[in-house]
């Protein structure tokens, strides 16, 4: 069942500080040539987002309430200078480029943007489109599937602390779907079982060569206590929960029917860009029908790294990460 509407707490741009992003993200451009030409403007964003003023800085502070995220309102996306939205990841291209340019700039400021060697080439922004084919898939890439509510790239310890997903289209009002592990009830006896490392969790559909990777799979915890709180890795759809003990099983089971409990939706608006602790909160999407037809739903998504925060188990340091590699941008 969807949960019902409720409000996400939303951060809004003054339209000066919108304007600047904005002027930021094109001067980055029009100093790195064609853009199909270059790679990402790594060292340009990073020298631009040092610059950037006191404003945009305070709305890109950390998530600092239960909620867990929050929508930044303010952006403005020129949809005619869009273009039709593409039918795949790889056929972006440079679609939406001053886009991937203001994620960037806001990754930077929040933390440190990262990629990933095995998936979409590389890229620092993610272009998460409905494409022909996997309409089933528990990936960006689908659509008539509900996406479970999952932690962004739960298998791999070396993951995002928060993940931002910038809105280009969403005619439909496709909802995204949110649930903070601070907002559910569990009893002592569930976090102490969940705390447990029982099970692993794999890599998800896009990771092709992860899912080849000869090594055992590590089982980790699905909850633990950080210092300031309950903190969470969650993906049921890459868990082999058949393999858990029946009582494991239950209180997994009974944290889905938590997280399901205390969910939002966030139906996302050209220019919005969601931010989620990917420690805290997990995220998904309500099915929906593509048209393919060039006004299906696009969002760029990036990932960031947070310098010097302490949230996770030490023994995360021991995984192996399926041998994906990540890389970070300004490290």
């Amino acid at each position: 069942m969807t949960p019902a509407p409720v409000p996400a707490p939303v951060r809004t741009l003054d339209p000066a500080a919108a304007d600047e992003l904005t002027r930021a993200a094109r001067h980055v451009l029009a100093g790195t040539g064609t853009p199909a030409a270059r790679p990402e403007p790594l060292e340009r964003v990073a020298v631009t987002a040092a610059r950037l003023g006191a404003t945009v800085r305070h709305h890109c502070r950390p998530v600092d309430t239960p909620d867990g995220l929050y929508v930044l309102r303010g952006l403005r996306v020129d949809d005619t200078e869009l273009g039709p939205t593409p039918p795949d990841w790889a056929a972006a291209r440079d679609g939406g480029a001053v886009w991937n340019v203001l994620l960037l700039l806001l990754a930077t400021v929040m933390g440190d943007p990262l990629a990933w060697t095995g998936q979409q080439d590389g890229r620092f922004v993610h272009d998460i489109v409905p494409s022909p084919g996997h309409e089933r898939e528990q990936t960006g890439a689908g659509s008539t599937a509900l996406l479970s509510p999952h932690t962004e790239d739960a298998f791999h310890p070396g993951r995002a602390h928060l993940l931002m997903l910038g809105c280009l289209r969403n005619p439909d009002r496709v909802a995204t779907t949110a649930a903070s592990i601070r907002k559910a009830r569990l009893s002592h006896e569930d976090v102490a079982l969940l705390s447990r490392p029982e099970l692993p969790i794999r890599p998800d559909d896009t990771y092709h060569e992860a899912h080849a990777f000869d090594g055992p799979p590590p089982k980790v915890p699905t909850l633990w206590r950080s210092a300031d709180g309950l903190t969470l890795r969650f993906d049921p759809a890459y868990t082999p929960l058949d393999d858990a003990a029946p009582a494991y099983r239950a209180a997994y089971g009974r944290l889905a029917d938590e997280l399901a409990r205390v969910s939002v939706v966030v139906c996302l608006e050209p220019g919005d860009v969601l931010v989620v602790d990917n420690d805290l909160v997990v995220h998904g999407r309500v099915p929906f029908r593509a048209r393919y037809d060039g006004t299906d739903r696009w969002l760029k998504r990036t990932s960031v790294r947070v310098p010097g925060r302490r949230t996770r188990p030490a023994t995360e340091a021991h995984e192996h990460g399926y041998g994906q590699t990540v890389i970070r941008a300004h490290s």
